[in-house]
């Protein structure tokens, strides 16, 4: 049996929350550098640069790199054998988060009704939180925190079977010319495919945290995701809608199984920053 302090979750979440909003992924910084080289269009390169040189002002100054911080969205995996002690693991995440957005200064976006009495919570609580109990020790906790530039542009389809690969490629090229500027792109595809209506989408989002140029450990997938950049990328709307042939990233897919009468699919699309962290404590 192994114990953590909760405090140290809290700490750890609020420390997340700060540097996911101030500090560019590495991977991400690459890939736009990579976009720019490769980047025909003037007004498309300079719109990556720009991107760039926000970037660097937000790691230098420690703000955050745009002025919606996002709704936060926790992955927690907990090991069986783990006791949490000193109060509530779900309560230290909330308690990080309304410090980790206090401290950093960090836009509250977060009403407490969503229909009828829309009053803002004034600490971005509550988070969103799910929970994969695993055997063992661990306890690794990722967040994101997800504008809602990109996630109002997510969509989900219960397809039927025979709509097979090109029902979920269309529904793919479909949602994102949708989207169009709106996400502000560059942007990042997750797609996710099988489960239920709810497990689709939730593979949608976890499918974003995964590291650009990973591609799926399944070939018929990897070689999706791969044709469904190109033609994303062939779409034209480039880097924040100006044109161009930079409009995606990358796309991911996750999968899992589903019922013999369904193919649920959901895109979640993401902006170029992709903001999350991961920590294991």
């Amino acid at each position: 049996m192994r114990t953590i302090s909760v405090n140290e979750v809290k700490e750890a979440v609020k420390e997340m929350c700060m540097e996911a909003s101030f500090f560019l992924p590495e991977d991400v910084r690459a890939s736009l550098e990579s976009m720019r080289q490769e980047e025909p269009w003037p007004l498309a390169k300079e719109t990556l640069k720009r991107i760039l040189d926000n970037a660097d002002i937000a790691e230098n100054q420690q703000v955050p790199m745009c002025q919606d911080t996002g709704m936060t969205v926790i992955f927690a995996t907990i090991g069986q054998e783990v006791h949490f002690e000193g109060g509530s693991f779900e309560e230290a995440i909330q308690e990080g988060v309304r410090q980790g957005y206090k401290e950093g200064y960090l836009r509250k976006s977060v009403v407490k009704d969503p229909l009828f009495h829309r009053e803002n919570t004034q600490d971005n609580t509550p988070a969103i939180i799910h929970y994969n109990i695993v055997p063992g020790e661990i306890c690794h906790i990722l967040l994101t925190e997800k504008g809602f530039g990109s996630e109002n542009m997510s969509r989900t389809a219960m397809l039927k079977p025979s709509d097979g690969v090109q029902g979920v490629v269309d529904f793919v090229i479909e949602t994102v010319q949708i989207a169009g500027s709106n996400p502000c792109p560059p942007i990042v595809v997750g797609v996710g495919i099988g489960g239920t209506l709810e497990k689709a989408c939730l593979l949608a989002k976890k499918a974003l945290m995964r590291p650009l140029g990973q591609k799926h450990e399944k070939k018929e997938y990897a070689g999706l995701e791969k044709e469904l950049l190109e033609k994303i990328n062939a779409l034209g709307i480039g880097p924040q809608g100006f044109g161009g042939k930079t409009t995606a990233l990358d796309v991911f897919i996750e999968i899992f199984p589903t019922h013999i009468a369904g193919l649920p699919v959901a895109v979640n699309i993401n902006c170029h920053a992709t903001r999350h962290k991961e920590r294991n404590l």
